[in-house]
């Protein structure tokens, strides 16, 4: 008699019982599709029979109609595509629910699509989910609907009503890329973003911009106005051309404060790399200063600076600039850092870059304004839109003091 080992070394037994995991997997998701298929049509066979009061070639004299065959048609569902037999009746119209039910079901993965888009996530990306949700991508003609879908809703928050008042507003622009007969070409989207009386943010505004100029930026003021935007009291961005013009013809109470940022560039510019960290320190050295005064007083001796270390250019763009970004000073102390500067727009301005870079050229300004609406309504929802900004009862306090009730 041959003696067999009583113990086998583990790569033996895992050679022993060696498993085909993607035969598994197939297997298991036919199993599944065809059970959610044979489930569907037991359904509708049963739904058919409580319509007729009887079952197929049941005598029964509370029955009230018969069958008359069936027909075919496809369903997607999570589980695949599954082949339904709809029974058809003599007399009486079979209005299924199941289907509708099932349909219900798959429509808030559609919704889900919908809300993964204006989140940002890719049309491609979407198209890869449903593959995977549905077991088949999705065709095109579902793209285009579901794109309206979403674009229906974006044009509706874009052109909401706004609310309340709105004391700082921050303006900036993007440009894009856009792909016009063969030709790339630039494309402006212009961004308004808000305080609240609450103090809160709000994404005001976006639009499509021919231009950074004059005529875009009235249209996207007006655009604006005429959605109820009031009690601006700062309007904070860069020095845009035609910008600053327009501001005058639609919020004439509002001060204009100069992007500090922006400006230290303006002038730097100008600097020697060699020299740069130096000018620098010299300008946040005006803007540190505890009141207007100081800061004039600090400005003339950091003109004197730069005419002495022979940086003409940069002292002539200072000496014509400065006095734009000293309007925050006129508010409250406590508001001044976030007040000063466009940084809260730019950093939403960052991420609308990363989102769109991966898109490269759009097919057309709307396709572009679209896709940076969708993500700036994404970021209203988020905390960014639901945590208070700053302390707006700082604002009120002088007013209430004006008017003897402090």
């Amino acid at each position: 008699m041959t003696n067999v080992p009583e113990e086998r070394t583990s790569e033996e037994i895992r050679d022993a019982i060696k498993i085909d995991g993607d035969a598994v997997r197939g297997h298991l998701d036919e199993l599944v599709r065809s059970t959610v298929e044979e489930t569907l049509n037991q359904m509708l066979d049963a739904e058919a029979d409580q319509i007729c009061k009887a079952k197929r070639y049941e005598r029964s004299p509370d029955r009230v109609d018969s069958r008359a065959g069936s027909y075919s048609r496809k369903l997607q569902t999570k589980a695949g595509e599954v082949s339904l037999k709809v029974p058809r009746l003599r007399s009486l119209p079979l209005e299924t629910q199941i289907i509708e039910r099932y349909k219900r079901r798959e429509s808030s993965v559609e919704e889900a699509l919908v809300e993964m888009y204006l989140a940002g996530v890719s049309v491609r990306r979407v198209e890869d989910i449903t593959e995977a949700l549905w077991g088949t991508r999705v065709s095109s003609s579902t793209v285009s609907e579901l794109n309206q879908k979403i674009y229906e809703r974006i044009e509706a928050w874009r052109n909401r009503p706004l609310e309340g008042e709105h004391p700082y507003v921050m303006l900036d622009g993007i440009w894009l890329k856009r792909s016009w007969g063969g030709e790339v070409k630039n494309v402006a989207i212009l961004v308004a973003v808000g305080v609240g009386a609450d103090g809160h943010r709000e994404i005001l505004g976006v639009a499509e911009g021919k231009k950074e100029d004059s005529e875009s930026w009235r249209t996207f003021l007006r655009y604006l106005k005429e959605r109820g935007l009031k009690g601006v009291r700062l309007i904070t961005s860069d020095k845009c051309l035609g910008l600053v013009e327009a501001l005058g013809d639609f919020f004439p109470d509002a001060a204009w404060q100069r992007c500090i940022v922006h400006f230290y560039r303006n002038v730097l510019k100008d600097v020697p790399r060699a020299k740069s960290g130096d000018v620098a320190a010299m300008l946040k050295a005006v803007h540190a200063q505890e009141d207007r005064a100081a800061a004039e007083a600090k400005a003339a001796l950091v003109t004197e600076k730069l005419i002495s270390l022979r940086l003409g250019a940069a002292a002539k763009c200072f000496r014509d600039g400065y006095q734009e970004t000293l309007a925050y000073m006129a508010f409250p102390r406590e508001h001044w850092t976030r007040l000063r500067s466009n940084n809260m727009l730019e950093r939403i301005m960052k991420e609308i870059r990363r989102r769109t870079r991966v898109v490269g050229a759009f097919p057309d300004g709307q396709s572009a304004l679209m896709l940076v609406a969708a993500r700036l309504r994404h970021i209203a929802g988020t905390h960014w839109g639901t945590r208070r900004y700053l302390d707006m009862d700082r604002l009120r306090e002088p007013e209430e003091r004006e008017d003897g009730k402090v």
